[in-house]
């Protein structure tokens, strides 16, 4: 049940989401919760009552997929935004960016957590300037005039998606990272490669760190025998955390290598100069590749780190309150449908 203006503008909504669980509970809780904390969408809920029912029911586990809860919420809010359109006889698009969380506001999420990061409009703008979705909306009503048979619909999605896990002590990653005296990394941590580009990603960031060439760091098969107590590779926070471990590995090496390596190269113990400037990277990259044993040899390390939860993240598993994300993802995207409507 909504309420809402003679513009758009929901002022009030009432919704109860109910989650087939299946004949065990398995991760039911922890998917309906998300799928609450992702019922706003992009879209500012001045007064709201949210209740999640997970359901036992005589039927298998059903359990987490893609989105974890995430995708199911962001539907019941389309549907209520395209519901208001149709009463109201205005288009959908026009509805949706009339209710988009916005500078300006006291933009604060049902659960308490404050959208500092928006960018949902520039998105969209985005969206409609690459395909011009005026000219689109054109095509898809002229041509269903002139088709009795197939008929076409234009649809759009904008996106507002949590990155990080509801629980917070699973924001954390480690990293173990090992440079050797003949200037070349290992790296293992405890994200998993699943075809997403996770290990290069990490790697990038270990290249950068030292300012060395890609090819000089190997990445070491996932193993909780180095690094233990993993969190899953999931919630879209595999880079995030795996990449902020290996790089706060990184800066542990690099800070008792700087002296070694100043003294080596004769020049003063600052640590960005020495991985970064570019008159040292002429040196064929000095810290790392370059030193070999003067540096490394002189500075062996070998260092494990764990990353734990962001000090801003928090979460009241009672009240359903909090800041469970680190930040928000940002998208939309334009589909167009074709139907054969004698044969479905």
């Amino acid at each position: 049940m909504s309420g809402f203006d003679g513009e758009g503008r929901i002022l009030a909504l009432d919704l109860t989401l109910a989650a087939d669980g299946g004949s065990v509970a398995d991760h039911t809780p922890a998917v309906l919760t998300r799928a609450l904390c992702h019922a706003d969408n992009c879209y500012f809920l001045p007064n709201v009552r949210f209740r999640g029912l997970p359901c036992k029911t005589n039927t298998v586990s059903n359990t987490a997929f893609r989105g974890y809860g995430g995708p199911q919420g962001m539907l019941a809010i389309e549907t209520i935004i395209e519901a208001i359109a149709r009463q109201l006889g205005l288009p959908v698009h026009v509805v949706r960016r009339r209710n988009f969380y916005g500078i300006g506001r006291n933009d604060v999420t049902p659960y308490g957590m404050t959208v500092e990061d928006n960018i949902i409009e520039r998105v969209v703008d985005e969206l409609d300037r690459a395909v011009d979705l005026a000219a689109w909306r054109r095509d898809v009503a002229n041509f269903n005039r002139q088709s009795p048979v197939v008929k076409k619909g234009l649809a759009t999605m904008p996106v507002k998606f949590g990155i990080s896990f509801n629980r917070p002590a699973l924001n954390q990653a480690g990293a173990l990272v090992h440079v050797y005296t003949d200037g070349s990394v290992v790296l293992n941590h405890g994200g998993t490669e699943m075809g997403q580009g996770l290990f290069i990603k990490v790697a990038q960031v270990v290249a950068e760190a030292f300012a060395i060439d890609l090819d000089h760091i190997r990445v070491s098969a996932t193993s909780t025998a180095k690094v233990p107590n993993t969190s899953p590779t999931a919630a879209s926070s595999g880079s995030d955390l795996n990449g902020m471990a290996a790089l706060h590995a990184c800066e542990q090496i690099k800070a008792r290598m700087t002296e070694v390596a100043a003294d080596h190269f004769l020049v003063p113990a600052e640590r960005d100069r020495l991985f970064i400037e570019p008159h040292l990277r002429r040196q064929s990259q000095p810290v790392v590749r370059r030193a070999c044993g003067a540096v490394v040899g002189e500075a062996r390390v070998a260092v494990g780190v764990g990353l734990l939860p962001h000090p801003k993240m928090h979460w009241d598993f009672a009240t359903n309150t909090g800041r469970p994300f680190y930040y928000f993802a940002y998208g939309a995207a334009a589909a167009e449908v074709a139907i054969d409507t004698l044969t479905g």
